[in-house]
Formats: C-alpha cells, sequence, structure tokens
C-alpha cells in the first residue's frame, strides 16, 4: 500500500470518503479521486438516493405535488463496504459527513471508525454543503503536499470555525413540518413576507436575522459576510461562494452575479445547494458562505 514519492521517502496512501451532503459535483468528484456515498430520503413514502435515482428536478416537482420529505442516514453496512474495500489498496481512510450539529450520520460513522484500528478517520469540522465542499478540496490538497491522513485530520478539525453560512429562506412551510417554527409564525410570515435568514457557524442552524422581502435579506446576507471577512477572519485565504435550492440554474446565477459584485476581490462559487438542505428549506432558498483555503 505504501509507494515512493519523487525524493524517494516512503508514503502512505489515503482515500477520500464523503456523502452528497458535500455538494462535490461529478467533475469534483473525479478531480479530487473522492468516493461518494449518495445520501437517502423518504419522497413521499419512497426511499431515494441524492444523484442517483433521485435529482433536483424530481425533487422538487414531487414537493410541489405535496409529497412528504425527509431525510435518514446510509446503511451502517454501505458505508463499511465502502471503507474494507479501500483499505485492501490503502493505507487511511479519511471519511467527511456533514456536521454532527446537524444530523447523526457522524456520530454513527464514528462508531463504526472503531472497528478499522485507526485506519477510518472521520473528519468533524462541522461543515455542511459548500463549506464541506471546500473542506475536502483542502483535504486532498494536504495529502497531495505530502501531510498524513492523521495530520490532515488534525488540521482540518483545528480549522473548524473558520467558515461561515447564511441562508435566507423563502418560506417556512417545511421548517414548519419538521417542528422548527410553529404553524403561526409560519403563517405570520407569509402574510408580512417576512424571510428569515439563517447561520450556520459552527455547525449548528439559528436565526440571524427576520426581515421583509428577499431583496433585504440578501442584503443582509452581503454584509454579514462582508463583517465576516473584515473581522471574524482578517488576514485569512478564504473562498466566496454563493448556492440556492430549486431546479432552476438561472436562479442561481443571477444570485452569483449579485455576489460577484459585493465581492469583487474573490472569484465567487455557485452550488445548488444539497437535499439535505432542501428537505428544511424547500425552493427559492438563497445561501451566501466562505471556508478558508489551504
Amino acid at each position: 500500500m505504501n509507494y515512493l514519492n519523487g525524493q524517494g521517502e516512503m508514503t502512505l496512501k489515503t482515500a477520500i470518503v464523503a456523502d452528497t451532503n458535500s455538494n462535490l459535483t461529478p467533475d469534483m468528484v473525479r478531480d479530487l479521486d473522492v468516493h461518494l456515498i449518495p445520501m437517502p430520503f423518504f419522497v413521499g413514502g419512497e426511499t431515494y438516493w441524492e444523484g442517483t435515482t433521485l435529482d433536483h428536478a424530481t425533487f422538487f416537482q414531487k414537493l410541489r405535488e405535496g409529497a412528504e420529505v425527509s431525510t435518514s442516514q446510509p446503511p451502517p453496512e454501505q458505508i463499511t463496504q465502502l471503507w474494507e474495500q479501500l483499505l485492501e489498496e490503502h493505507d487511511y481512510v479519511l471519511h467527511f459527513p456533514m456536521t454532527s450539529g446537524l444530523s447523526g450520520s457522524c456520530e454513527t460513522a464514528k462508531a463504526l471508525a472503531k472497528d478499522y484500528g485507526g485506519r477510518v478517520l472521520v473528519v468533524d469540522d462541522r461543515r455542511i454543503s459548500l463549506t464541506l465542499m471546500q473542506s475536502i478540496a483542502n483535504a486532498r490538497q494536504l495529502l497531495d503536499q505530502g501531510m498524513s491522513a492523521p495530520e490532515v485530520q488534525q488540521r482540518l478539525e483545528a480549522e473548524a470555525d473558520q467558515s461561515s453560512i447564511y441562508l435566507a429562506v423563502n418560506t417556512l412551510e417545511l421548517l414548519r413540518k419538521s417542528g422548527r417554527v410553529t404553524a403561526a409564525a409560519a403563517a405570520m410570515a407569509a402574510v408580512l413576507h417576512i424571510k428569515p435568514v439563517l447561520q450556520i457557524q459552527g455547525g449548528k442552524l439559528d436565526a440571524y436575522k427576520k426581515v421583509r422581502g428577499m431583496i433585504q435579506a440578501k442584503k443582509v446576507m452581503i454584509e454579514a459576510l462582508k463583517q465576516d471577512l473584515a473581522t471574524r477572519f482578517a488576514g485569512v485565504k478564504m473562498a466566496v461562494y454563493s448556492g440556492y435550492t430549486g431546479a432552476d440554474p438561472s436562479y442561481g446565477e443571477r444570485w452569483q452575479e449579485e455576489v460577484q459584485a459585493a465581492f469583487p476581490e474573490y472569484r465567487v462559487g455557485l452550488t445548488c445547494l444539497p437535499l439535505s438542505i432542501c428537505c428544511h428549506t424547500g425552493e427559492g432558498v438563497l445561501g451566501l458562505g466562505c471556508a478558508k483555503l489551504v
């Protein structure tokens, strides 16, 4: 499993595993050499798999038709079978689940990893979606630079708080169904055109501000991220991303243009947010975030 690098030094081979909460595109999966696990979802009482039997267009069509949607976790045997396959040719597996603050999948992976003698390292860097995507890209770069898998895990977890996400939610209906807001609050928000701006800091989803209309919500998110970059992340090399939910790419592209104009010093990326977020927020969400680069 070991091989010699260009300097004749022994190097350990490490595989990277993530799930579709990572927002990795097919091109990124190929270029970063990531083994991707599709996340399961219950839609209208049936089980679907993100990226294989369930794409965003199908998901939102079923949502508009009134289907009940909920998240789930991959079966443990699906995870361990992949690990065992990879460990036949690799010394380590770096496994990237979504943040432990939003799902039990991280704790499940940690429990399963105990049976592999330290060769499976579960990275709990409190990320999801666009920030998790950047974390995985950082991991590949650090591995290519010669860092060991345990060193990469330690560094990424130490830098976990060097990321930020803001989400402007178009409707509270799915949050009402999941019990995260009351029916009265959801109804009042609809009448008054209130758009909650949510934040993910340190892996947990919290309220940030309530504003009237999406135009104001976008302004709030942009100002919040500018403040983060000028204070919390001053002097840190960061990547800036825009995100959206829905089946219409042009909706996200228009938002990306606005974000790029607001942050001309960055090359702003765009991602369609994963279904784990869509299940709770629905269509028409806009997101904005940043994450530390290597």
